[in-house]
């Protein structure tokens, strides 16, 4: 079956930049030329930097979104910030369930679930993280933790499931100098396909994050399953960042 999913390639700022880095960014990625392999590019930027992405975006092809969202929809929660907030910018996209968000914030499947119908209502765009830590890889539990991961969000319904993007990122891959091979990749991928598909999302779009630069990028994305990126460090720097989506 031929692909025709479009191609995503979204990048991750995590905790970096300030006003004048961003504004050499922002401003490289807008002066790049377009790909005419149609990817779409997209940056998650640092909640305080959001009207500074959305003014400097402004009529370009580039989407922008956050890098977390409350699950709640307003109220006494310090230091959260909600979807209407969010959309109040015309945010696009919502980073839900990152490997550091339930890593280092002991986010749950649930709340993760929570979070991406929490998107939706606002008319954000959840992009789902799931994967496997280097333990779990290793004892062969790679797919059941995915599948455990996945089936709050699936038990959302197919309707909601349809409005949304998943991301592979095997925390295994970052940092660890070990690299999942686009077969490895590719593999996960299917099994995530195989559960949307039974769930009755099986065409949404699938990212693969995990060190992934300008150099393994094609081998990746030529993968029948990997529709994108979701790219960390690389997305930092504008050159990289577009030579990935080329």
């Amino acid at each position: 079956m031929s692909n025709t999913r479009s191609r995503l390639v979204m990048g991750n700022w995590k905790m970096h930049g300030n006003l004048a880095q961003n504004a050499t960014l922002l401003a490289g990625l807008c002066a790049a030329p377009r790909s005419a392999s149609g990817a779409l590019l997209a940056v998650c930027v640092p909640f305080p930097y959001l009207a500074q992405a959305a003014e400097a975006l402004k009529g370009t092809t580039i989407s922008w979104g956050a890098q977390d969202i409350s699950a709640q929809a307003q109220g006494a929660f310090t230091g959260e910030v909600s979807g209407s907030m969010l959309s109040d910018f015309g945010c696009r996209w919502a980073l839900v369930g990152h490997s550091e968000r339930r890593s280092l914030h002991g986010e749950t499947d649930q709340l993760v679930a929570d979070k991406a119908q929490a998107a939706l209502a606002s008319g954000i765009t959840p992009v789902v993280c799931v994967g496997e830590s280097l333990a779990e890889r290793d004892a062969g539990q790679a797919v059941a933790v995915i599948t455990r991961q996945l089936a709050p969000i699936l038990a959302l319904g197919a309707d909601a499931v349809k409005k949304m993007v998943v991301a592979y990122e095997p925390v295994w891959a970052i940092g660890t100098g070990r690299t999942a091979s686009p077969e490895q990749a590719q593999e996960v991928h299917a099994a995530i396909r195989a559960a949307l598909a039974a769930a009755g999302a099986g065409n949404i779009q699938i990212l693969y994050g995990g060190s992934v630069k300008a150099s393994n990028a094609a081998s990746l994305f030529a993968m029948p399953d990997i529709d994108g990126a979701l790219v960390g460090g690389a997305s930092l720097v504008a050159e990289d960042f577009v030579a990935i989506a080329a």
